[in-house]
């Protein structure tokens, strides 16, 4: 393969990265813009989150099809193909994250309309500051092929467990306590749930790029501290 080719195809590679890099910022916007929305009832913020999931849906797509045009044009083998196939994982990832992050816009509108539950939105509002910091050290990992830092991000994860059975614990005293607050503790839940999920999907990044350095996904475990399924009382 000549020089020139070799050049070509590198730049490439770095091209379809910075659409990831490009696409992951913005979501890590969205997580951090829907939980401000959401703790200060900000129903214009809110609307932007939704309007700007277009834009995350829309990278992903062109990922896809640059790394299928990638793919069938240079033939990638070795490290390269699984440059390649480690940024579509990490797109359709990042892609379902934006879409829990307009869920959680999305659940503004009906918040706004609710009771308020002091300290409740907070809570989610940390977890959520907690998950975007999960996902930049994720794509750091990402572009200094940092195994060991990935590695940590997907150990991380059991925190967001942990503050998920905290907050579902919490919003079951509430909605005993006094049963006008079921309607907004379950809204509560329900963004509690999309966050904890966001951060699976996090982990999930953090493992395709432990596979991206080593050529191996991780043997062990992930460690999971979501008990919520198993509980029988508060």
């Amino acid at each position: 393969m000549s020089q020139h080719i070799v050049s070509s195809y590198d730049r490439d590679l770095e091209s379809i990265q910075a659409l990831v890099l490009r696409m992951g910022g913005l979501v890590e916007a969205s997580i951090l813009d829907a939980a401000q929305s959401m703790d200060t009832r900000d129903l214009e913020l809110a609307a932007d989150v939704r309007r700007r999931d277009k834009a995350i849906d829309e990278l992903e797509i062109k990922i896809n099809e640059a790394s299928a045009t990638c793919i069938a044009l240079r033939a990638p083998v070795s490290k390269d193909l699984r440059t390649v196939l480690t940024v579509m994982k990490i797109a359709g990832s990042l892609e379902r994250i934006g879409d829990y992050s307009k869920n959680m816009a999305k659940r503004t509108n009906v918040l706004a309309e609710q009771r308020l539950l002091d300290g409740q939105t907070a809570t989610l509002r940390r977890m959520a500051r907690e998950v975007q910091g999960m996902l930049k050290d994720a794509l750091d990992a990402f572009i200094q092929r940092d195994a060991e830092l990935a590695e940590q991000v997907r150990l991380r994860d059991q925190d967001i467990d942990q503050m998920y059975n905290t907050a579902f614990r919490e919003f079951l005293t509430f909605m005993m306590e006094d049963p006008r607050n079921i309607t907004p503790c379950m809204h509560l839940h329900f963004i509690a749930k999309n966050i904890e999920r966001m951060g699976d999907l996090v982990t999930n990044i953090a493992e395709q790029v432990v596979y991206l350095v080593t050529g191996d996904l991780p043997e062990d475990p992930r460690p999971k501290m979501d008990t919520t399924s198993l509980s029988t009382k508060v």
